[in-house]
């Protein structure tokens, strides 16, 4: 401790030398600056001056030859000959260049402009002290706001502080509500170097319940300490893929699904189950899912052979009983064939989606003869919009709505109004292609006003109940 107090204090005097030193040449610089202002000013009224007095002495010289004829005119007898030389003399003296030279000074011998008074910079520089340590700010709940899967962050310090350079932000998720535990599982994540009391932080991946907050002020020297850490509500619906009841010929990597014609999808289970890495895909060893959801499904059922023959199917692994919910799938615009909905856990086999009563689709069909319809009990719709390269689906499990959106401009694509009989699945089809899922999405603002002003119109397609 002794010899951290040398050090420290060393280091200190350092840069205390140093902040001084930088003050002394700004100050020099300053001065030189305005002593070239002053020498400037001098220089231009002296050479004006000099100019004058030149001018006025050059016309003094030229009027000598009329000051002799003056004084020899007044030697004239002849009264005649006196007034025709004092008539010339006359013209001679307008036409002179001393009578018309002004002796009024060109340029004034006033420098009052020029004088400083420092006694404002005086008052500054002696109060000049070592920085405090900046106070704890407090964060504003009533001011922060959780939506479209950004959160905005709102703080205010308990008394104004010009000394403040930044603000440190942390967050953390956790699936704990209250107060922040002091052993959790998620680090703390940091944004530095923000100059305003609020922060937003965008597209987030909502695959926690909670968010932790806390935030702190820095000046130029030290960080003052966090604030009373906040929890904010991150509810979104997180699921994964249930890559162990797939089609044996889709490829499951986490979220994303391509087509093997192989049976990719078998051998790379058996390749992972081989080097140890098999329960990766289990939810179960997920951060996400320190606390296991009652709604998520067990792997057990249908093994490999869950869905066979052309039923090219995956399901999501989180039932959907309840609430309202979004999730977007990004797809390969050249897949032969590609499917988006939801469905019924029983599902069939051999079921394609849209084919029978247990599943409800947007189907793009690029085989043969191109179309992008809306499917459900083996009835179609064709949907006259253009095929977005990325679909947003919202489903109000109580409200029995299926919506499905283009998710980059919020177009809305089509709906089905149904009573969901029991739980659905997010449920997904793809055949020569690949695609991507994106969960942990909260429904857009832009949906749930959309939803909203049209609950009371008629269904676009009251043939697809």
């Amino acid at each position: 401790m002794m010899q951290n107090v040398q050090d420290n204090s060393t280091r200190a005097q350092e840069d205390l030398d140093t902040e001084f030193q930088s003050l002394f040449a700004l100050l020099d610089e300053l001065k030189e600056d305005m002593v070239t202002k002053i020498k400037q000013e001098r220089a231009q009224r002296t050479y004006e001056l000099q100019a004058q007095l030149a001018a006025c002495t050059k016309a003094l010289e030229s009027s000598e030859e009329l000051l002799e004829a003056a004084n020899q005119t007044l030697g004239m007898a002849n009264d005649h000959e006196f007034h025709q030389a004092a008539k010339q003399i006359k013209d001679s003296v307008t036409m002179a260049p001393a009578f018309r030279l002004s002796l009024k000074a060109k340029a004034s011998d006033n420098m009052s402009h020029l004088m400083v008074d420092f006694a404002q910079e005086r008052r500054i520089l002696q109060a000049i002290a070592f920085l405090p340590v900046p106070s704890t700010p407090e964060i504003d709940l009533a001011e922060s706001l959780v939506a479209d899967n950004c959160v905005t962050l709102s703080w205010r310090m308990p008394e104004e502080d010009t000394k403040i350079d930044h603000y440190v932000l942390e967050y953390r998720r956790t699936n704990f509500e209250g107060p922040p535990r002091a052993k959790e599982d998620q680090p703390w994540m940091v944004v530095e170097g923000i100059r305003t009391t609020e922060y937003t932080l965008p597209r987030m991946k909502f695959d926690m319940k909670y968010m932790n907050f806390r935030v702190r002020a820095c000046n130029k020297a030290v960080a003052g300490e966090f604030s009373e850490p906040v929890t904010l509500e991150t509810r979104a619906f997180m699921f994964r893929l249930d890559a162990s009841t797939c089609h044996q010929n889709l490829r499951v990597e986490e979220l994303s699904v391509e087509w093997d014609a192989t049976g990719g999808k078998l051998q790379d289970v058996k390749a992972r189950e081989k080097d140890g890495k098999g329960r990766t895909a289990s939810p179960a060893n997920s951060p996400a899912r320190a606390v296991q959801s009652p709604k998520r499904m067990s792997s057990g059922r249908g093994g490999r052979d869950r869905f066979t023959a052309e039923s090219y199917t995956v399901l999501g692994d989180t039932l959907i009983d309840g609430d309202d919910h979004y999730w977007e799938v990004q797809f390969d615009r050249d897949s032969k064939a590609f499917g988006v909905g939801v469905a019924y856990r029983s599902l069939g086999k051999f079921d394609q989606l849209g084919k029978t009563s247990a599943s409800w689709c947007l189907h793009l069909n690029n085989w043969l003869q191109v179309s992008f319809s809306a499917k459900h009990a083996n009835k179609a719709k064709v949907l006259d919009v253009p095929v977005p390269d990325c679909i947003g689906v919202h489903c109000n499990f109580p409200e029995g709505i299926l919506s499905f959106y283009n998710a980059r401009t919020k177009q809305l694509l089509h709906t089905f109004r149904t009573k969901f009989t029991q739980p659905v699945l997010p449920a997904f089809m793809v055949w020569c292609g690949s695609f991507q899922v994106s969960s942990g999405l909260q429904v857009p603002s832009a949906v749930k006003c959309l939803q909203k002003r049209s609950s009371t119109a008629s269904s676009s397609n009251a043939s697809l109940p």
